[in-house]
């Protein structure tokens, strides 16, 4: 019996030390802030889905694909998304659409901009009057993006009419928050989120798309987690216990900061002989007990 307890001790013991993890600082050149993390347990649990770390590329996923994350502005709370089946200027190919999951915790920002490409002017239901609400129309003040979009050579190329593009409105992408390309009757589409102060020349837009996400109801950033990071941790939230906790580079988590856990840390380093008396003293305790 005493042999049995012994080693469920002992295994407990080793699992505790071993359930310690670090999260991932960084992906690629994209530092990981709160409220994302890479790793089990890392970040906030309603954004954890939605994204990881493939080798170094930070990437973005949804029931349409995952899209390759080329920037995160955690002032602004936006990320920078890339399609690679996308149009730009450089490049007109066959694109496969996009969407947005309903309970992702993203929206679009005001600046992203849809524009659908080579589109049947007599069956695409973008181009039908008010009568089918099911689809979204054509921003009427989009026209000038599709002419600098149709000079670019990539697409002058193919020698379409202008006719045929469509500036996609609303950017929310409509009820279904899906862009299906195959219904909507249209081959390609391109998204930018900024002229880059160069309206005329679609050449040097910032192609991709810009999604906002929201922290909580108030958007406002935790205080707990302004102080873990400070102390070079990794903000994190347990849905089970309804908490937060600072993840620190040792693998450690704790809820405070990480300067009480280093500072910790650095004493056994100081006195690293105590921290070897300490465990020999508690096995041997064990193993007496059990040798009784």
């Amino acid at each position: 019996m005493k042999q049995k307890l012994f080693f469920s001790i002992t295994f407990t013991f080793l699992a505790s030390l071993a359930s310690s993890q670090t999260c991932l600082r960084s992906c690629g050149r994209i530092p990981l802030r709160y409220p994302f993390g890479i790793g089990e347990g890392c970040g906030d649990p309603q954004f954890q889905q939605f994204i990881c770390c493939n080798g170094d590329q930070l990437t973005f996923k949804t029931h349409t694909g995952s899209y390759p994350i080329t920037n995160i502005d955690y002032t602004k709370q936006e990320i920078y998304i890339t399609d690679p089946s996308m149009s730009t200027c450089a490049c007109n190919q066959p694109s496969k659409g996009f969407g947005l999951d309903r309970n992702a915790p993203f929206d679009f920002t005001e600046d992203t901009i849809f524009t659908l490409l080579e589109c049947s002017i007599d069956s695409s239901p973008i181009f039908r009057g008010g009568g089918n609400t099911n689809f979204p129309m054509c921003d009427k003040q989009g026209s000038p993006i599709c002419s600098y979009l149709y000079s670019c050579n990539a697409i002058s190329l193919l020698n379409l009419p202008i006719s045929t593009c469509c500036v996609y409105t609303p950017v929310d992408l409509g009820p279904s928050f899906e862009m299906d390309l195959q219904t909507l009757q249209c081959s390609s589409y391109s998204a930018f989120y900024s002229f880059n102060g160069q309206q005329s020349n679609p050449e040097n837009w910032k192609y991709g798309i810009a999604l906002k996400y929201k922290i909580n109801v108030y958007n406002n950033y935790p205080r707990f987690c302004k102080d873990c990071e400070k102390s070079d941790g990794i903000c994190s939230f347990a849905a089970a216990s309804n908490s937060f906790f600072c993840n620190c580079p040792t693998g450690i988590n704790t809820t405070s900061s990480c300067y009480y856990v280093q500072s910790y840390s650095n004493a056994f380093r100081v006195l690293p002989w105590l921290t070897g008396i300490f465990l020999f003293h508690i096995l041997a305790w064990i193993l007496s007990w059990v040798s009784l």
